[in-house]
């Protein structure tokens, strides 16, 4: 049975390529850190689609993203997912819209990748990882990738990856519950201290899971707007370039963390996002993200269907 509510596009979805699981199989990897790839089809993908009632989904490939320490496996792979997801939204042209892979750390071939993906293939953005390695988004060696997507005024949507640990970290409980959330944090203050969001204003960015750990080093990130090294990176103050975020609300729907995101994000900034497959509770993940949204006293009607439909559309005109 379809969901009850208005328009609803989720612009975060996992599609699992056969091609790119197929690659990684050949590194011995099979899957995102501890935990293996989900119980997923694409008829699976349509089911839960239909069931809560989603009419379009903004596709893309996260954790654990591309580059394993061999840029040409990187750039072959590249390719092999762009023109796959070419093929995904050419079938399926109202329903999905598809965010391609560049081929960082290479800027100068991570720039090329943004041209074909964008004026060659015509997909709807840019999907990177947080980091690269131990290079995160924000890394000024970048400039000439940042450009171009600036040129386009292009969405780039960055999903978070666990960091690199020299040994595996001693705690019990799956590392994406704290890694991935924390992993944002990083890629926000390194946007904000490189000037990355003061230099390239075109690009309208989009970080999941309500920012991250963003809302608890608030206080941190203002002391950039004094601090000798990185005052000049954030002229109009931190949280005019925050504003100016687009943030999804994948696993991040309990009232807590959508109050504090909202003293941060204006409504026309903030986006629905399930995170399936790929998420904690596949089962469940979109069904508590719809439950989430409407028990927030705060939000009335208007700010409901911004959320749910109109803040995507504004990103990603064609699936209107």
């Amino acid at each position: 049975m379809m969901a009850k509510h208005g328009r609803l596009i989720d612009i975060h979805q996992h599609y699992l390529l056969d091609e790119y699981k197929g690659a990684l199989a050949t590194l011995g990897i099979g899957g995102s850190a501890e935990r293996s790839w989900p119980d997923w089809s694409p008829a699976k993908t349509d089911e839960t689609m239909a069931k809560a009632g989603i009419d379009a989904a903004v596709m893309s490939i996260a954790s654990p993203g591309t580059y394993f320490g061999d840029i040409e496996f990187t750039k072959k792979l590249v390719v092999t997912c762009n023109d796959g997801f070419a093929r995904l939204v050419g079938d399926n042209a109202k329903r999905f819209g598809a965010l391609g892979m560049v081929s960082l750390p290479d800027a100068a071939a991570a720039a090329r990748d943004v041209a074909y993906v964008l004026d060659t293939l015509k997909l709807d953005g840019i999907g990177l990882v947080s980091h690269y390695d131990d290079i995160y988004v924000g890394e000024p060696d970048w400039n000439e990738f940042y450009a171009e997507l600036d040129k386009r005024k292009a969405v780039v949507f960055v999903h978070p990856i666990r960091p690199l640990q020299g040994g595996r970290a001693i705690y019990h409980f799956p590392s994406g519950f704290v890694e991935l959330v924390a992993a944002s944090g990083r890629v926000i203050a390194n946007l904000l201290a490189t000037g990355t969001l003061e230099n390239y204003p075109n690009i309208r960015w989009i970080i999941p899971h309500a920012g991250g750990i963003l809302t608890s080093i608030l206080y941190r990130l203002s002391k950039f707007e004094t601090m000798r090294a990185f005052k000049d990176n954030v002229p109009k103050g931190v949280d005019a370039y925050l504003s100016n975020i687009y943030f999804d609300v994948a696993q991040a729907t309990d009232p807590a963390t959508l109050e504090a995101l909202f003293k941060v994000a204006p409504v026309d900034r903030v986006l629905f996002g399930s995170d399936y497959p790929q998420a904690i509770d596949i089962d469940n993940v979109v069904q508590d993200t719809l439950d989430g949204l409407k028990v927030l006293p705060a939000f009335d009607a208007e700010a409901r269907r911004k959320i749910m439909s109109e803040n995507a559309l504004s990103l990603f005109p064609r699936l209107a």
